[in-house]
């Protein structure tokens, strides 16, 4: 395996020197895609902003032939199309009317709303924790679950089936990839025929009001692809947010000051999502000295282009309060993570709680135990903590 597969990534034992090493090919340069597929990986800060802006680079998967995503993914093809045709995975003009749609309830005063029950959903969690526990398990997972769920209408009685087909989309095992898939589509076309019946006030409920509305409106299939989207989106990079804030604070022993700040460091550090969507030359593009052609993949490594030292002064230190921190965690331009201000919500008063609640909270194994999950998303294996020292 070269330094410029970023299957790499998939089992790096040290994903930072991984990415380190992929960055010191330089900003542009030629490699490969997880089934081997040759690809652009784009790894600069300034190269992966133009990548992300420039209409020249498309999202759409059908824009090439040189990868078969779904295989890559291990989805079947009679449900492919819901879980690959994703908002982020749309150029304008159809981009344009499903975002426009969707923010029409996917709003910041909503999110902002939230904030009342997402601190009493942190207080609930926090005043059921034993001394010793594994903090992804009992905080930072069942944290965002719980609020995407219901936000997005999902009963809590159907949360631990949902959990369990989320997790079969990212196992080995092609056969649990499309038994996940085909749960997740077939769970989410019955709920929303149980939404159209019986109506809340909901965010899918919402969306199908949309839906439903003269003019404008989502197909089915968009429907059906949006609400996975925001329920897998909603919960995986948070959790792994959340976890690997903790993680850092109590292996370098931080004062994390202002949680703000220290969130967007936390994010441009350590963000769970480490690549972009692949985005697909429409012509021939001049990008960072280096000509890629019409047709061609281009990967945009995030994580690469976060600790880009023409971009971040000392990028490889960990600043809490680090001023002008324009990081790439929840993207750039018209893909711009839609639920980039609930994520920063939920972290938000979840380490002030922690933080709050547990002073003395410390790991309960030696640092050199925690390792992190195979895979394309930056996540821990556990987290054992004690709430004393």
């Amino acid at each position: 395996m070269t330094m410029t597969d970023i299957a790499g990534l998939l089992t790096a034992p040290d994903r930072d020197a991984f990415l380190a090493g992929l960055a010191g090919q330089g900003p542009v340069c030629r490699g490969t895609y997880i089934d081997g597929s040759p690809v652009w990986l784009v790894t600069g800060y300034p190269e992966s902003v133009a990548v992300l802006t420039d209409p020249r680079f498309s999202s759409d998967v059908t824009r090439q032939s040189t990868i078969d995503l779904a295989a890559v993914a291990g989805l079947p093809g009679d449900v492919a199309p819901y879980l690959l045709r994703t908002l982020g995975a749309n150029d304008p003009p159809d981009h344009t009317r499903l975002r426009r749609l969707v923010s029409r309830e996917f709003t910041a005063r909503r999110v902002e709303s939230l904030r009342p029950r997402i601190q009493e959903i942190v207080d609930a969690l926090v005043s059921g924790l034993p001394e010793e526990f594994d903090l992804i398990e009992r905080f930072a997972y069942p944290l965002p679950v719980q609020v995407i769920c219901e936000l997005l209408g999902v009963p809590a009685a159907d949360r631990g089936t949902w959990r369990s087909w989320a997790a079969d989309l990212t196992a080995p095992d092609l056969e649990k990839v499309a038994a996940g898939a085909r749960g997740l589509v077939g769970y989410m076309s019955r709920l929303i025929v149980a939404k159209r019946a019986d109506p809340g006030d909901d965010l899918l409920s919402g969306l199908i009001r949309v839906q439903e509305a003269d003019g404008d409106r989502l197909a089915d299939e968009e429907l059906i692809s949006m609400s996975i989207s925001i329920l897998m989106a909603g919960h995986e990079t948070t959790v792994g947010l959340i976890s690997q804030s903790v993680w850092l604070l109590l292996t370098r022993r931080l004062d994390p000051g202002d949680i703000s700040d220290a969130v967007e460091e936390f994010l441009r550090f350590t963000g769970s999502a480490e690549i972009a969507v692949l985005r697909y030359t429409l012509e021939p593009v001049e990008i960072g000295g280096v000509t890629i052609p019409q047709g061609e993949a281009v990967q945009v490594v995030y994580a690469a282009a976060n600790r880009d030292p023409r971009r971040f002064d000392q990028p490889g230190r960990l600043d809490l309060r680090r001023a002008d921190n324009a990081h790439l965690a929840f993207g750039h331009g018209i893909h711009y993570c839609l639920g980039a201000a609930l994520a920063r919500c939920e972290t938000q008063i979840a380490l002030a709680t922690l933080l709050d609640r547990f002073p003395g909270l410390t790991l309960s194994v030696p640092a050199s135990e925690i390792g992190w999950q195979p895979g394309m998303k930056r996540a821990l294996t556990s987290l054992p903590v004690r709430t004393t020292p």
